[in-house]
């Protein structure tokens, strides 16, 4: 097998010797590319972003900021990674390197003070220079709203990266300022080509391996060999397991690039979604066609994790304050579970089993999730948490509703943080079924939501705050469609 291998800023360097687990911020800053820093080691404050070339959605390459602590440098083998010294252009002996477009706004605007942070935001918006339809959604008489440019940038392109000591400000203007990337610019010709190509790794040091196979097939043997392995996708759980716990692990089994695993089809009778799909991924290729997941998206971490984290990875942890389960329970998703025996679709109700258990058997992985067609017209996602984006629940909460004629033909709810596991509201669901969708029904139905589950008291709330929100989340959403219907 060919020694695993890494291209930085367009130089390829041998991964060897460093860990299996040595994340990608560490590999960059022992190599003297001290620009990526560590702030947080759990993917918080992306002061350690790159860009990284990923399959692309509207041309054969993105580029991708991604959380460098969190990314084993082993999983990147065979790959392209862009530091934010690789983004200016060196110039000719003697003579200075020339600013990238994103490090000149940053420079000129003052976004800028300690510099600490600097990188990782240059990096993270350069992945939002180079999207390749930014430009479609410009608005150049004025921002469309206070997330959006005139120039189509996204601020929540910048969600994941915290500034100590400059402020928001003038990076946001800095944000709104780039321009379009010219015909010369290297790193947008390279959007034209394609990503390098998933290469089989098992790089192997010290006791301890990182393997990556080429097919499901091969993946599944190895997981009947070796069940106690760690399986990953994104590495958003199992890195901040090895920088904050010191976890360490025999052996490490990478998904994330099994073509299997990274399939989205739209069938007559449901939409399948692979499991090593990022939700970046799964976000701009459903283009809202799922509401209630499009809902969700925003609200899930920040764009850096949601370029890394998958839904497999998300429902693999059994978590019961994971954003994505209440969504998946509304919609009454399923599972595709496989091993080495063959595959069984399991109902999402039916799979979690108790804190962080579940179903799925040693040796078994989640390849995909599959949402049942039509959907529910009326759908909400609410996320009660302390901060508006880039935090995790105290409660969620997730509706999907059909009403014909005023009445509730069918309610699906799915609830997060208020048990050991994420649960479907029945009580709920019973109380508000074939009644009319009137103030009446929907207080009666918010007081049986209030008792639903057994939310426990912690220092994101206290388990009343936790049952009152709950109800407030129906009566919000029965707002919204009376709202709606006035209009």
């Amino acid at each position: 097998m060919v020694a695993a291998r890494i291209t930085v800023n367009g130089k390829e360097t041998p991964i060897s010797p460093a860990a299996p687990h040595t994340t990608v911020l560490d590999f960059l800053r022992e190599r003297g590319l001290t620009g990526t820093k560590e702030g947080c080691a759990e993917g918080e404050c992306g002061a350690c972003s790159v860009l990284v070339a990923r399959p692309g959605v509207n041309k054969p390459t993105d580029w991708v900021a991604v959380n460098a602590c969190l990314v084993p440098v082993a999983a990147l083998d065979g790959q392209e990674v862009v530091t934010a010294e690789g983004l200016a252009t060196a110039g000719e002996p003697g003579k200075p390197s020339t600013l990238h477009p994103v490090q000149e706004e940053m420079a000129v605007r003052g976004g800028s003070q300690c510099g600490y942070c600097t990188p990782g935001f240059v990096c993270s918006m350069a992945a939002e220079y180079y999207r390749p339809d930014r430009c479609a959604h410009a608005d150049p008489a004025g921002h469309a709203d206070a997330e959006h440019g005139p120039n189509g940038f996204d601020l929540h392109a910048l969600s994941g990266n915290l500034c100590r000591c400059t402020g928001y400000r003038p990076i946001r203007d800095a944000a709104f300022a780039v321009g379009t990337p010219t015909e010369e610019d290297p790193l947008a010709q390279r959007r034209e080509q394609d990503p390098p190509a998933p290469v089989a790794t098992e790089y192997t040091r010290d006791d301890s391996a990182f393997v990556r196979k080429s097919t499901l097939e091969e993946t599944l043997r190895l997981l009947r060999e070796r069940p106690g392995a760690v399986v990953v996708a994104g590495s958003t759980d199992w890195g901040v397991e090895v920088n904050i716990r010191s976890r360490r692990a025999d052996c490490v089994v990478a998904i994330d690039r099994l073509p299997e695993l990274r399939e989205l089809r739209v069938e007559s009778d449901a939409i399948e979604i692979g499991a090593a799909l990022t939700l970046t991924e799964i976000e701009r290729r459903l283009d809202g066609e799922v509401p209630l997941l499009a809902e969700l998206f925003p609200q899930f971490a920040s764009r850096l994790i949601r370029n890394s984290a998958t839904l497999g990875g998300n429902l693999g942890t059994g978590s019961p304050i994971g954003d994505s389960p209440p969504v998946l329970l509304a919609l009454e998703a399923s599972l595709v579970l496989a091993d080495a025996d063959g595959e069984r679709e399991v109902p999402l109700a039916e799979y979690f089993t108790g804190y962080r258990q579940s179903v799925r058997r040693p040796g078994e992985l989640i390849r995909a999730v599959r949402v049942p067609l039509p959907l529910s017209p009326v759908v909400a996602f609410h996320k009660i948490a302390k901060r508006r984006f880039d935090d995790i629940s105290s409660v969620a909460a997730a509706f999907a509703l059909d009403i014909e004629d005023g009445i509730v033909r069918k309610a699906r709810i799915g609830l997060g943080g208020v048990a050991a596991t994420p649960i479907r509201a029945l009580a709920t669901e019973e109380a508000l079924a074939g009644k009319p969708w009137t103030a009446e029904t929907v207080e009666a139905a918010a007081r049986v939501l209030r008792a639903e589950g057994t939310p426990m008291s912690d220092h994101r709330a206290s388990a009343d705050y936790r049952s009152a929100m709950l109800g407030q989340s129906l009566l919000k959403l029965y707002a919204g469609t009376t709202e709606a219907v006035s209009s």
